[in-house]
């Protein structure tokens, strides 16, 4: 199969999106450094492991963002349900392949790299459900051709990833799927019972798993067993607290020192908190949300419908992740083990989201 067909030539590419996108991969290179420093050298003997990682990663994301972007986005549209269907697969491979961990089968180890199954599935749902909002949108009120139809592939989807279990993740999807659904026209009664039914799920998987209740429990008084259930949170607040406005200065972090858990991933924000302060952290929030809005803004001018919900699908995607991610760490939501995007450790996440926004920036070229 050959993609030369699929180069298009076109305008330029949003120069701002890819500057501020560039910038949080720099800065996540520094900040992963300095709060994985002490974790790295007690479990490798060298204080830079997880930083190198990172960087192999960025620079193979950066290759195929550039690769991403000459590709004109009418090709994710054509294969949109073949790119599913890997993903369902890549899924379902999980149970066969990986090894538990913490309780969790979450990971394939292919040679010497680890992959995500999760971190491609929510790339390749986008897609697909951007195709097919776009050519059911006639469609889209309808209850019987719009809502249920929508119902099984956010349910075929949510069910695989909850088996893993990945909760949060799941309520990433989900929050990205009501998104575009909305943004093709549902009808607002339909997404108003959907947020009633998405309810009483989120309830029943919440009382199915006893961790779940516990992290419920602590979210809603985290003072209660500090060294038990609320120590993650706890730790977290005690960074983001101890670093005051202006911070205790890079590299000067106390609790990477193995009292807070995965400080490089989804607790970085703790880190930056307590290093760089909260004047600085309010940067890390303006720069998500200059993407939000340059992504938005392209969307707005995207060609047509399937370009507009994909690009819509992707930036709603980084932006609940974020939310989601400096939320858990600021006590305004349960901890779901979220990392945040470009900044948190992690290379299938990294390599995607690069992936992703290489397709955004084919659509900028091309945007009315």
């Amino acid at each position: 199969m050959s993609l030369e067909r699929f180069r298009k030539k076109g305008g330029k590419i949003d120069f701002w999106l890819l500057f501020f996108v560039f910038a949080l991969c720099i800065f996540g290179l520094l900040m992963i450094y300095s709060s994985s420093a002490v974790l790295s050298f007690e479990q490798y003997g060298v204080n830079n492991f997880y930083f190198k990682k990172q960087l192999i990663s960025l620079i193979i994301g950066l290759v195929v963002m550039v690769i991403a972007s000459a590709i004109d986005y009418k090709f994710w549209q054509k294969y949109a349900g073949i790119f599913l269907a890997v993903a369902i697969v890549s899924l379902l491979a999980v149970f066969i392949f990986s090894s538990e961990v913490s309780g969790a089968k979450r990971w394939i180890q292919i040679g010497g790299f680890t992959i995500q199954p999760s971190e491609i599935t929510k790339l390749s749902f986008v897609i697909y459900l951007a195709a097919w909002l776009s050519k059911r949108k006639e469609h889209i009120k309808d209850f019987k051709y719009g809502f249920i139809p929508f119902l099984i592939i956010l349910g075929v989807i949510g069910f695989l990833i909850m088996k893993q279990p990945d909760m949060g993740t799941m309520s990433i999807i989900v929050a990205v799927g009501v998104i575009m659904f909305f943004a093709s026209g549902a009808s607002i009664y339909h997404i108003g019972a959907g947020f009633v039914l998405l309810g009483g799920l989120f309830f029943i998987l919440i009382k199915s798993a006893p961790y779940r209740m516990q992290r419920f429990l602590v979210f809603l008084n985290p003072s209660n067993e500090k060294l038990g259930a609320g120590y993650h949170i706890n730790q977290a607040q005690l960074a983001i607290g101890s670093g005051g406005l202006l911070g205790l200065g890079f590299g000067q972090s106390k609790q990477k020192y193995l009292y807070l858990p995965e400080p490089h991933t989804d607790s970085i924000f703790a880190i930056i908190c307590e290093e760089l302060g909260f004047l600085r952290a309010i940067i890390v929030i303006i720069v998500f949300l200059l993407i939000a809005l340059r992504g938005f803004r392209i969307a707005k001018n995207a060609p047509d419908d399937f370009s507009r919900l994909l690009v819509i699908g992707i930036i709603s995607w980084i932006t609940v992740q974020f939310f989601v991610n400096i939320s858990a760490m600021l006590g305004l939501l349960p901890l779901t083990g979220i990392p945040m995007p470009f900044v948190s450790f992690g290379g299938s996440s990294l390599i995607i989201l690069l992936t992703a926004i290489g397709i955004v920036l084919n659509i900028s070229k091309q945007s009315n």
